[in-house]
């Protein structure tokens, strides 16, 4: 076996930092075994500072595979293509503009809540299903692009082992301390990133086989044609809005000391995500400056080919820098990995436990046993992940896709259940269906599913299919309201129990809120009915005021 063992040295280095900075925050959580407390576990008792919260904000999207794919993009297409960096950060102003101040004040513990509570348990964990697809694709697109990282460290062979380790190491510091484990190590994760990287570029440019990139600047800007802005632009739009309804996010807007430190970390996050972008576009820009056949890289392979580009960044750290510095730039890309899939592999397990296990199946879970749940969903998470990396070539491709349905489908609910009160199931529901077809209609030719349906050569296909969902949602939540406040429908036909039939047990649960931030009124009389007041989405107000079926609370 081939083995680089400065990189080695360097990896296993990073790991043990990060595992010892795991284990010690986890020792700052107040929940025990004898007392255990979920929110404790996934919020970090809402105690996170602004400082900690940008700085996991941030190492969420910067991640193995931002850091890898902004470099493959420079190199193979150009500056101009590569959107992800300006993306994710206007996705995170905008998130931080009209979600995380709402969210934050409700007191709400994951992003399902105000589905359930508004739609109903059930229909809560229908959209858990592209909420679930996005996080574990996305941890296990990330562990396969820590496989390619270490494959310059490691023979072919060990790109295996290599996931199994980072897995086997996020799994563990994610069990022991929940959020506060995944924050913390976030820092010192950002930190390797930002120093190793940082200190590896000036190196690699002063490289004798690099040109000036400033000399080089029309062949790494890249250009477009007219014939792609559609496309760019539906991609530029995914990126944007299509980066919000993630829990990963949300777990730090609800996990923030307070509403306003919720919104500004997310400002501050995104300014990260542009500084953290500069070095792999440098390093992209460096590779497509260089003579290969200058460097001891292989010229029996091709640079320019799909599996090299996927490569460059490490390349260039292995190939164009002194050892030990490229060494510490490999184990910053490894930690960048890490800072990304404790995340998602979190978040998951946390959505399952509260939103399926407790709110679905098991409505009188204890603490004790939601918080067992949660972390048996944090072993079969990151295993799952790892197995698919491992396993599944085209994961990129999966992940691509439950970023569509997760665009198309929980944008529009996100926005409906937060800003507009008339929404409702049924409109929810006939949303979800619809934006599932026109999804598949519109075809995907990375699995080969044939398009059944076009828009035109000028119209974003899948932004036209979050829209149509936008209005079916709409339309359909005003269309079920009028019918049954106008007595059209018979209450019995209100299936659903959102209109006019509802019962006790679907309306909110007082331990998704906390006494700091949600203060219950006292329940009073209204012509003659009494219901409870609270913030607007906190209730499911799509109900007539001539319903039958609530007469009080208790």
């Amino acid at each position: 076996m081939s083995v680089h063992l400065g990189g080695l040295a360097a990896v296993i280095v990073f790991y043990v930092l990060i595992l010892i900075v795991g284990i010690w925050a986890g020792r700052k959580q107040k929940s025990s075994e004898k007392t255990p407390d979920t929110e404790e576990i996934m919020l970090a008792g809402r105690n996170i500072g602004l400082l900690v919260g940008i700085f996991t904000m941030t190492a969420t999207w910067v991640g193995g595979a931002y850091i890898n794919g902004t470099a493959e993009q420079v190199f193979s297409t150009g500056l101009l293509a590569c959107q992800a960096p300006i993306g994710y950060a206007i996705s995170l102003v905008i998130g931080g503009l009209l979600f995380a101040q709402p969210m934050r004040d409700a007191g709400y513990v994951t992003m399902l809540d105000p589905f359930q509570r508004k739609y109903g348990q059930r229909m809560g964990g229908l959209l858990f299903i592209p909420a679930l697809l996005g996080e574990v694709f996305w941890s296990a697109a990330i562990l396969s692009a820590l496989g390619a990282t270490i494959s310059v460290i490691f023979t072919d062979v060990s790109i295996t082992a290599s996931i199994i380790l980072s897995a086997a190491v996020v799994i563990i510091y994610t069990l022991f301390g929940g959020l506060y484990s995944v924050a913390y190590t976030d820092v010192v994760q950002l930190g390797f990133i930002f120093v190793g990287l940082w200190v590896a570029v000036p190196f690699a440019m002063s490289h004798k086989s690099v040109g000036d990139i400033r000399l080089t600047w029309p062949e790494w800007r890249g250009h477009l044609e007219k014939s792609q802005m559609v496309e760019w632009t539906d991609s530029m739009l995914l990126l944007i809005f299509g980066g919000i309804p993630w829990q990963v996010y949300f777990q730090r807007v609800l996990s923030a000391k307070s509403a306003k430190k919720a919104m500004y970390l997310s400002f501050c996050a995104a300014v990260g995500c542009i500084v953290l972008a500069i070095p792999p576009v440098l390093i992209g820009a460096i590779a497509k400056s260089t003579d290969w056949n200058m460097t001891d890289y292989d010229i029996n392979k091709d640079i320019h080919s799909p599996e090299a580009a996927k490569l460059i960044l490490p390349l260039v750290l292995l190939h164009l820098c002194p050892k030990f510095i490229g060494f510490i730039g490999l184990g910053a890309v490894s930690a960048a990995v890490m800072s990304s899939a404790d995340s998602s592999v979190l978040s998951a397990s946390s959505m399952f436990a509260r939103n399926i296990w407790k709110l679905v199946f098991r409505d009188q879970a204890s603490e004790r046993e939601v918080l067992l749940v949660m972390r048996i969903g944090i072993f079969l998470v990151g295993i799952g992940a790892a197995g698919i990396g491992i396993l599944v070539s085209s994961i990129y491709v999966l992940w691509y896709l439950s970023s569509d349905l997760v665009y198309v489908i929980l944008f529009p609910q996100l926005l409906c259940v937060v800003y507009v009160p008339h929404t409702n199931t049924y409109g929810s529901l006939a949303a979800y269906i619809t934006g599932f077809v026109f999804r598949f209609l519109i075809g995907e030719p990375l699995v080969g599913i044939p398009a059944t349906i076009h828009f035109g050569p000028y119209i974003p296909p899948k932004s036209l299919c979050m829209l149509i969902s936008l209005a079916t949602i709409l339309i359909v939540s005003q269309l079920a309201k009028s019918l049954f406040e106008k007595r059209i429908l018979s209450p019995s036909y209100d299936i659903f129990h959102c209109l006019v039939d509802i019962p006790n047990e679907i309306l909110p649960l007082k331990e998704s809120t906390t006494t700091d931030e949600l203060h219950y009124r006292a329940i009073k009389s209204t012509t003659d009915q009494q219901y409870l007041t609270e913030p607007i989405m906190m209730v499911n107000n799509s109900f007539s005021h001539s319903q039958e079926g609530l007469s009080a609370y208790d």
